[in-house]
Order: structure tokens, then C-alpha cells, then sequence
């Protein structure tokens, strides 16, 4: 017996095809909805992480930039200091540089100059004087030029040609002069004592000699002699 099927089987496969078609399309849309949320909440986060770590790089810096200023601070307060101190050690040293003027002077006239004036100018000597003669007056400018740690670079002004009465029938010829000297800053003489100090150190250590190879042959013979003794 042959048997026939009457109903719309191709309404219900065509209705089975698009309920599959409508739950897939509800599928796919709720996976591409949660993945856009889950992508959306992880740019948040680190969105959120960069924001704070940029908000504390900004706190650092700020940090930063308060300590650079107090340490600027701190050395113009340094740079201050240190000049205050530089100027009391000048005028510390420079408290005693008319005894040091005078001594020098005493030391470096050479007999038959006499000094009749004095002046200084900073740092600056006008000396004025009576010399028995010219050479009396170069003596005098070489000993102040080479001679002295304290007077450097002296320059004669002016030398004129006097007479000095001694006495009744005594007339001698003499030498007027003028003449500038620089006197030096205290902290200019221990610098180049130290150096002259230093130089001498270095020269002295140049001159000891070396043991040579005939120090080395010496010592030779001795240990052999010894080693003979003993045997």
C-alpha cells in the first residue's frame, strides 16, 4: 500500500531553516555584543591604569621641580657663602700688607736710596725718593723686581738730576726718582708658594737616582759571599 504525505513539509523545513537562522543571528549578535563589551572594558582599564600613571609621573615631576628649586636655592646660598668667605680671608690677609709693604721696602733699599714718600693706590705703590746715583735707582728697581715676594712689576716714572747740601761747601749730585710698584694680595704669595713648594718636590724626586743593572750586579756577589758562609 503506497502511503502519501499531504501536509507542507516544505513550510516546515523552510520554518525549521529560519527559527536555526534567527537563533544563530541572536547567538552571533549576543558573542559580538559581550566581545565588544569585554574590548570596551579592557581599553577602559588601561586607559584608566595610563591615566594614573600618568597622574603620578605629573606628581614626580612636580616633586622634582620643587627639589631643583630648593637646590638652586642652595647654591646660590652656597655661592653666597663662599664669597662671604673669600672676602674675609682677603681682608684678613690684607689687614697686614702695610707691615708687609714696609718690610719690604726696608729689605730691598740698596745703600744711598732713601725713600722721601709713599703712596698706594688699591694695590698700586707710588714711591718717591733721593738715590746718590742712576745705578743706585737700577739696583733698586732689579731687587724689587726679582728679589721681592711681595713688590712686582716696578716702573720708574721719572729720575732728575739734583744737588743735596750737606754743609756749608757741600754740595753733592744726586738722583731724584719716581717710580710705581705693584703690590701683591696675600692669597697671590701662598699660591705661588705653594707652587714654588710644589716645583721643588717634583725636582727633588727627578734627582734621586735609579738603581741600575750594576746596583742589581752588586747585590750579586754579596748573596753569593753570604751563601758561602753558610756552607
Amino acid at each position: 500500500m503506497i502511503l502519501v504525505n499531504l501536509l507542507p513539509h516544505r513550510e516546515a523545513a523552510r520554518k525549521r531553516r529560519r527559527e536555526v537562522f534567527f537563533v544563530t543571528l541572536g547567538i552571533a549578535a549576543l558573542a559580538g555584543a559581550m566581545t565588544c563589551v569585554a574590548v570596551y572594558s579592557w581599553y577602559q582599564t588601561q586607559i584608566s591604569g595610563q591615566q594614573g600613571r600618568n597622574a603620578f609621573l605629573k606628581s614626580e615631576i612636580t616633586r622634582l621641580d620643587n627639589q631643583i628649586k630648593e637646590i638652586a636655592g642652595l647654591q646660590q646660598e652656597i655661592a653666597a657663602l663662599r664669597a662671604r668667605q673669600n672676602a674675609v680671608e682677603e681682608l684678613q690677609g690684607n689687614r697686614n700688607m702695610p707691615v708687609y709693604l714696609l718690610n719690604e721696602l726696608v729689605r730691598q733699599l740698596p745703600d744711598g736710596v732713601y725713600v722721601s714718600s709713599m703712596k698706594q693706590d688699591n694695590q698700586v705703590v707710588l714711591l718717591t725718593g733721593v738715590a746718590q746715583s742712576n745705578e743706585r735707582v737700577s739696583e733698586l728697581l732689579r731687587n724689587l723686581g726679582n728679589n721681592s715676594p711681595w713688590l712686582t712689576r716696578p716702573e720708574l716714572i721719572e729720575i732728575t738730576g739734583g744737588t743735596v747740601t750737606l754743609g756749608a761747601r757741600d754740595q753733592r749730585r744726586v738722583s731724584n726718582f719716581s717710580m710705581r710698584v705693584t703690590l701683591r694680595r696675600a692669597t697671590d704669595v701662598q699660591k705661588t708658594g705653594a707652587s714654588s713648594v710644589a716645583a721643588s718636590k717634583l725636582s727633588a724626586a727627578s734627582a734621586v737616582p735609579s738603581p741600575g743593572p750594576a746596583g742589581s750586579a752588586a747585590v750579586k756577589p754579596a748573596q753569593a759571599s753570604s751563601a758561602a758562609a753558610k756552607i
